[in-house]
């Protein structure tokens, strides 16, 4: 066990402020924007909105440096976890998503949403299902003293699948929801946020290894694009928000209902990973990590999805974003729980 007291960096501890003065500063750009600002969301290529495209790709693609496909060769020297990983991942968290998402969204609240929208909420929830956590869960595994070699075998095999599962798995989800799915799009917006900032960062990361060692890469050069990748997410957010604000400001409420399931099935997810991995006799710094990836997720290619799909002002788009602001506190307080069950 370590003995030396594990501390999350300063942005990522505080993101939840951020993103909610990032909210603020949204809705009160919108608000005095008015009808101005509706020039940025008509700068769009094939329903993908250029600026918040630039913004999601800057996002992603200092996530995808630190991916090493390398690592999968590993693999079979401890298959348990990576087992438990993929099944929580792929075959129980999309769905739970989904089911949590249309109790609340199309029944308990159907007082206060009418039903297309209702299907638009449920259809953000289920984006955030089905894309697993590939960056903040090496702080998360960090914090808890999971095998950080072992985290990034699990991560790089989750953005593997995601090339493949993605896709079909959002047009089923999404088909249960009558809601009419553009696969064009859809295909469109994982090529552009997942395929290319991947293939672009095992290149960089293959280059600047080879060009100045291993050491240099991971010391030096990525530490560069945390700042790039925090500032692209809350920029982006201050986008989102000056669109949605008319939405919340006639709504106040909303953000609070959209939270209560997200943090449902985030604490249900963690349960269930958790438990599991225990039944399976994995040891802590494999079940923590494993249970981190299931309750986290990968937020910014739910949020750049959605956008593609819905648009900016959907309320698809803001249920991605009230994903981003409930993820950080609620991790946080997984870490302190897996921290308190150590073993």
């Amino acid at each position: 066990m370590s003995t030396n007291k594990k501390e999350i960096g300063f942005f990522e501890k505080y993101l939840t402020v951020w993103v909610a003065l990032c909210i603020g500063a949204g809705i009160l750009i919108g608000h005095l924007a008015g009808e101005d600002i509706t020039f940025l969301s008509d700068m769009e290529i094939y329903n993908v909105n250029i600026p918040i495209a630039i913004l999601i790709w800057l996002m992603i693609y200092p996530m995808m440096l630190q991916i090493d496909f390398g690592s999968i060769k590993g693999v079979g020297k401890a298959p348990k976890g990576l087992i438990l990983t993929l099944v929580i991942n792929w075959l129980i968290k999309p769905f739970t998503m989904a089911f949590f998402a249309w109790i609340f969204f199309d029944k308990l609240y159907s007082a206060y949403i009418d039903p297309e929208l209702a299907g638009e909420y449920i259809a953000g929830a289920i984006l955030l299902g089905v894309a697993p956590c590939t960056a903040m869960v090496f702080v998360w595994s960090y914090l808890t003293d999971g095998d950080p070699n072992y985290t990034l075998v699990q991560v790089s095999v989750n953005d593997l699948i995601i090339l493949v599962a993605f896709v079909p798995l959002v047009g089923l989800l999404l088909g249960i929801t009558d809601i009419t799915i553009p696969y064009g799009t859809l295909v469109a917006s994982v090529l552009i946020f997942v395929v290319v900032p991947l293939v672009a960062g095992v290149i960089t990361s293959k280059i600047m290894i080879r060009s100045k060692g291993e050491v240099w890469f991971k010391n030096e050069f990525l530490p560069k694009f945390k700042p790039v990748s925090i500032f692209a997410l809350l920029l982006t957010l201050v986008l989102l928000f000056a669109f949605q604000g008319p939405n919340i400001l006639n709504n106040p409420l909303i953000i609070l209902l959209i939270a209560i399931p997200l943090i449902i099935q985030t604490y249900f997810i963690f349960f269930i990973a958790w438990f599991g991995g225990r039944k399976l006799k994995l040891p802590h710094a494999i079940c923590s990590p494993a249970a981190m990836i299931g309750a986290s997720n990968f937020f910014e290619l739910a949020v750049a999805v959605a956008i593609a799909l819905f648009g900016l002002q959907s309320p698809a788009a803001l249920v991605t974003v009230v994903g981003v602001l409930v993820e950080v506190p609620i991790m946080l307080s997984l870490v302190a729980l897996a921290n308190r069950w150590r073993y």
